[in-house]
């Protein structure tokens, strides 16, 4: 894995492969260079003037993550200057803003692949600068290797990154890159356990790594087994889990701070693999289903950020693992499952499972007393449908608790667009023979009724806000600061609503 660190020697001091520098877009051919890059030139004007030159020879991209070779000018260290594009010059003296930021250095970091070492000279002189550009770094640098083999010729990430900053030594500015590393380490274990093959990934499975990264962070763990599952009357994970050899877990974590006064609670959706069930989905739409387990995923990832961070707010999550296969144990259309907490639910979609497993997980995760209880689920296809594979969907009980989100969710730089939820879709989920049905005959307004029939195990006094994350927890192209696969997307959300709840 790249190592990553923090240093306060002048770019031109550090030996390295390459060093990163930032453009922008000038008035005339020659690009402007970004802030960071004189402490890079130390020969003065005339290195200064040869850098430009040589990047206005070869028509350097000045694009946001555009990237551009040429060798390093005189009195560097390093062989190479690799200058990625910052878009056109700030128009006031706060720099790139941090998405740009975010987005160029994972550029930068991803042209290094196959190389040792990289100094990144981007702004980065504020605590903000320094965390967008580590974050990014981070990202960037993300590969998953599990399943390559021997033969494989994929080049490795990059071995090792120094962020240079003048300010390295202030507190505050440790602190954020801190910070940074480890949201990176929560987004990297979200896409690794999304990228793992379903074979290798059952609920136990699940259940085990959320064991492992509980236990190696100080982080209380408990895990529900089918029969403990029976036995506590949650009929939502255990009709799902019906029809696959590998039975469902729940998994309970819980972070605390002693002088914690208020609490989080986080539910994500944990289907390891979603075959539609008896209600089977078309061969293409099964590809990507090992990613249906992606809210757990977040969920698990966004606690190990927290227990690193040390907030002073107390954190509950609930991953709720299963597996959605058919066969001839498996639930039917029809069925009638009894859900954590007594309300009955008649099964018209068997591949309407998420929210059957999450409705258990609201239930119990109530008992906890939150302030503020979150879910994540990849939900709908109704989600993609409606706002693409780049936000995800907010749906509350309150334009509070949306608002919340929202904002946490602008303020890591996730994009998230709030959404309604109508009292008069209720209807659409009524049933004649059960309290509700777990899908609608009709399609239309199909997150909205999905997040409906969750809010329907949400006591009215709870403050809770849903997230259907299913475009954006998978990518299918690199793009900014994702790999291919398995994104992350809501861990840098959640780490900032718990935050934000701190005092």
């Amino acid at each position: 894995m790249t190592s990553v660190k923090l240093s306060k020697s002048a770019p031109a001091s550090l030996s390295a492969t390459a060093v990163v520098v930032g453009i922008h877009a000038g008035d005339g051919d020659s690009p402007v260079l970004a802030t960071g890059a004189e402490r890079l030139v130390q020969a003065g004007r005339k290195a200064d003037a040869k850098l430009r030159e040589s990047l206005s020879a070869v028509n350097a991209g000045t694009s946001v993550g555009a990237v551009t070779w040429v060798p390093a000018p005189a009195g560097s260290k390093a062989a190479a200057v690799l200058a990625v594009g910052l878009g056109k010059v700030p128009t006031d003296d706060e720099g790139p803003d941090l998405e740009t930021l975010r987005t160029a250095s994972a550029a930068a970091v991803r042209s290094l692949a196959g190389k040792e070492s990289a100094v990144l000279a981007l702004p980065a002189s504020s605590p903000e600068q320094v965390a967008a550009v580590t974050l990014g770094a981070e990202l960037g640098a993300y590969a998953f290797t599990r399943h390559h083999g021997a033969s494989s010729t994929a080049k490795p990430p990059v071995e090792q990154i120094t962020v240079s900053c003048a300010r390295a030594a202030d507190r505050s500015v440790k602190s954020a890159f801190g910070r940074a590393q480890h949201i990176a380490a929560g987004v990297r274990l979200a896409r690794d356990l999304v990228n793992t093959a379903p074979v290798d990934l059952s609920p136990a499975e699940l259940a085990e790594q959320a064991v492992r990264t509980a236990k190696e962070n100080g982080v209380k763990v408990q895990v529900l087994d089918e029969k403990a599952l029976a036995k506590g009357g949650y009929g939502g994970l255990l009709g799902v889990g019906m029809g696959s050899v590998n039975p469902p877990r729940l998994v309970r974590l819980a972070y605390s701070h002693p002088r914690a006064k208020r609490t989080l609670a986080l539910c994500g959706k944990g289907i390891t693999f979603d075959s539609g069930g008896l209600s089977l989905k078309p061969p293409n739409s099964m590809v990507t289903m090992k990613s249906d387990m992606a809210g757990a995923a977040a969920v698990l990832g966004a606690v190990l950020a927290i227990a690193k961070i040390k907030p002073l707010v107390n954190v509950v999550a609930y991953l709720a693992c299963a597996e959605n296969m058919p066969s001839g144990t498996a639930q039917r259309p029809s069925d009638v499952l009894t859900m954590y907490g007594g309300t009955t639910v008649e099964v018209t979609n068997t591949d309407a499972e998420g929210r059957l497993v999450l409705a258990d997980a609201l239930g119990r995760a109530q008992e906890d007393d939150p302030d503020l209880l979150v879910d994540v689920a990849t939900l709908t296809g109704a989600q993609v449908v409606a706002l693409g594979n780049h936000y995800f969907g907010v749906m509350a009980n309150s334009d509070e608790a949306r608002q919340q989100v929202v904002d946490a969710a602008t303020t890591s730089g996730e994009s998230a667009w709030p959404m309604p939820l109508p009292d008069e879709l209720r209807e659409a989920l009524s049933s004649d023979v059960a309290d509700l049905v777990n899908s609608a005959k009709e399609r239309a307004a199909g997150m909205l009724i999905g997040g409906k029939f969750l809010q329907s195990f949400v006591e009215v006094e709870q403050a809770w806000a849903h997230l259907d994350i299913a475009g954006p927890a998978f990518s299918d192209k690199v793009s900014g600061y994702l790999a291919k696969g398995g994104t992350g997307v809501t861990v840098r959300t959640m780490v900032q609503l718990a935050e934000d709840l701190a005092p």
